[in-house]
């Protein structure tokens, strides 16, 4: 980014922050200054190693399921105990599988629940378990990673775009609850180049490539880059969805 932006001295917690949209959000944090707590349901692995390169110091990394309130509590407490503040929330984590939309058998009652209890339960839950840490001080900015599949309906599956519809929903209703202390965006990429999108053959690949105005994916930096502007360069924008998506949905 142009501008020379800087976030030392504050703490951010991003969930899910050892996957691949999470890592680029993380890592940019740490350039420019942040102490930054990276979530992770079971990649503790690839938790440690990310710590292991980020700059600056001061970081953490706490296993927590978002879809378990008592483990989102555990983490709200050990923030406030090592940092005693909170300046930013990202709800990166999410869930999906791939479902062919007209497959309504495919999409069975199970799967539904786990994509509803991770993508908007467990982003809730983790903002209600944050709120009081987020509001002290300055006060904060809470970013939660939806997708263009909820204004679009076009995604892995029906219950994945709907997920992020409602995430959208609650963007809106939290930014008019928490306000003037915390506000609060939506960041909605459209298909981010990473291990996800690298499962479908190149051919389906390529047809993306050239449906987007700009001619190429979505990267991690970009949505990591948004999430710095929301955070840092758009005071006046609470209850916003702000789409990084090359133009997609302008096909």
């Amino acid at each position: 980014m142009g501008t020379e932006l800087s976030f030392a001295g504050k703490v951010a917690v991003v969930t899910g922050g050892a996957g691949g949209i999470g890592t680029g959000i993380c890592q940019r944090l740490a350039e420019i200054g942040g102490q930054v707590v990276v979530t992770y349901n079971s990649s503790a692995e690839k938790a440690k190693k990310l710590l292991a390169r980020l700059p600056g110091e001061n970081h953490s990394a706490f296993q927590m399921k978002v879809d378990d309130s008592d483990s989102v509590a555990q983490l709200a407490s050990q923030v406030r105990e090592k940092y005693g503040r909170l300046d930013l929330l990202v709800n990166n984590a999410g869930m999906t599988r791939f479902v062919e939309h007209n497959d309504l058998d495919g999409l069975d009652d199970e799967l539904i629940d786990q994509i509803f209890r991770v993508n908007w339960r467990g982003a809730f839950a983790t903002v209600r378990a944050l709120k009081t840490l987020l509001a002290e001080g300055d006060g904060g900015t809470i970013v939660n990673m939806s997708s263009i599949a909820g204004t679009s309906g076009i995604g892995s599956n029906i219950a994945y775009c709907a997920s992020k519809a409602a995430l959208d929903s609650m963007t809106r209703s939290l930014a008019r609850a928490l306000a003037p202390q915390i506000r609060v965006i939506s960041v909605a990429p459209g298909l981010v180049d990473g291990e996800y999108a690298r499962t479908f053959d190149s051919a389906w690949r390529q047809a993306q490539i050239d449906a987007s105005p700009t001619g190429r994916l979505t990267q991690p930096e970009d949505v990591a880059d948004a999430v710095l502007a929301a955070t840092l360069l758009l005071p006046q924008t609470t209850g916003s969805i702000l789409q990084v998506d090359g133009g997609r949905l302008l096909g």
